[in-house]
């Protein structure tokens, strides 16, 4: 039986990935006096005094809202939100045994931004922090900025800045490797959709200086009149040389191809005529935009896909737990980029110089050592910053 098969047998027969446990006994009558009426209302008028009570009399504090309308769900695309709930429950699952965060799934019915907006910030009060999923840019992008202005609790866009995060301490290994800069090197990223946007930006906090980007169109150039406002924005601080033309004519001469785009893309042609043992992390899933074997045939001194199955695999799981167990621990009022930047060093710090290899540039995604490490980083940027609600 192959996995996918598997996988659905499973999911009959566990009815569901997460659920909700009592953290309290409640065999007497006194249990029931303090833990619910009438011993309940003190906590209730204690709250409703000091509103950050809310973090400190119930678990508000270690509470996600995994929030999606299912419009952009894995490689299938706008299947529905209740066909990304496992996709959600999968997640929450994930941030319980990588980070002790408990989440919950939140699947709106509703494609309109401004009445997600409005839900998942009505019903914000019940959480720590939002983590938006599978939503399809551009709209992704507005609902994120919209909730960043009028929430008090940390909202993050995982397949944006998770995905971000951890190529870039992938590429910050990777580039040891070679022995090159990230300020000197090009770098060319394959699909300008949420996540290759985020990388970008990020990318650049990190202190790249030459990236160009291409989606299905081509090359994004600015003064093209074909963009979209986001796309038309990353034009503006990226492809300095004003290339024009397809992927292949951007690659010439590029140290790095990063591709969060379609299988099958990048042909071997193309990476022979990148610079001196270029990086070319395929992350296209299931199927990469080159395979590895053949991406190494042509010439990549390092290779990094999605998947599990080979070496180097980016998963976004290295970073999203840690992330918000730092940003609660710390009761952040957001994760801003210096957070991010510091959670990408925290992970690529976790494969250290002497155990570096062409094959190992990133910690295996079950390294129990990754939220801890990505917690800790992420809580001293955030004091440092002013982030931090808690700075002891």
């Amino acid at each position: 039986m192959d996995i996918r098969q598997e996988s659905l047998k499973k999911h009959a027969q566990w009815n569901g990935k997460i659920e909700v446990v009592s953290r309290v006994r409640i065999d007497t009558s006194e249990d029931l006096s303090l833990a619910y009426t009438p011993g309940v209302a003190e906590p209730c008028l204690e709250i409703n005094k000091d509103y950050e009570k809310s973090f400190t009399l119930t678990r508000r504090n270690n509470l996600v809202a995994v929030v999606t309308d299912g419009t952009a769900v894995l490689g299938l695309g706008d299947i529905g939100p209740e066909a990304g709930m496992p996709v959600m429950e999968g997640k929450c699952a994930l941030f319980k045994e990588f980070a002790d965060v408990d989440a919950f799934p939140i699947c709106i019915r509703s494609k309109d931004v401004d009445e997600i907006v409005r839900t998942v910030y009505l019903i914000s009060g019940s959480f720590g922090g939002i983590n938006l999923e599978d939503i399809a840019a551009p709209r992704c992008f507005e609902i994120e900025r919209k909730l960043k202005e009028i929430c008090d609790i940390p909202v993050f866009h995982d397949d944006q800045h998770g995905t971000a995060i951890v190529v870039a301490a992938a590429l910050f290994n990777a580039l040891k490797i070679v022995k090159k800069d990230i300020k000197n090197v090009k770098i060319v990223i394959n699909g300008a959709g949420s996540a290759g946007i985020a990388i970008a930006k990020h990318l650049l906090n990190m202190g790249a200086e030459n990236i160009t980007m291409v989606d299905i169109f081509g090359i994004l150039c600015e003064g093209d009149s074909q963009l979209d406002s986001e796309k038309a924005y990353m034009a503006t601080i990226t492809n300095k040389e004003h290339k024009t033309g397809l992927l292949a004519d951007a690659l010439g001469g590029a140290d790095v191809f990063i591709g969060v785009s379609a299988p099958n893309v990048l042909k071997p042609e193309m990476i022979k005529t990148m610079a001196e043992n270029p990086i070319v992390f395929a992350m296209a899933n299931p199927t990469p935009e080159i395979m590895p074997n053949e991406a190494r045939q042509s010439g990549a001194a390092v290779v990094g896909t999605g998947r599990s199955d080979f070496p180097n695999q980016i998963n976004n799981v290295l970073a999203f737990p840690g992330v918000f167990r730092g940003a609660l621990d710390c009761r952040a009022k957001e994760i801003n980029e210096e957070m991010k930047v510091a959670a990408s060093l925290a992970i690529a710090s976790l494969v250290p110089d002497d155990k570096l290899s062409a094959e190992y540039i990133l910690p295996n995604a079950l390294d129990k050592r990754i939220g801890s490490a990505v917690a800790k980083a992420v809580v001293d940027a955030a004091v440092k910053t002013g982030a931090a609600r808690i700075t002891e």
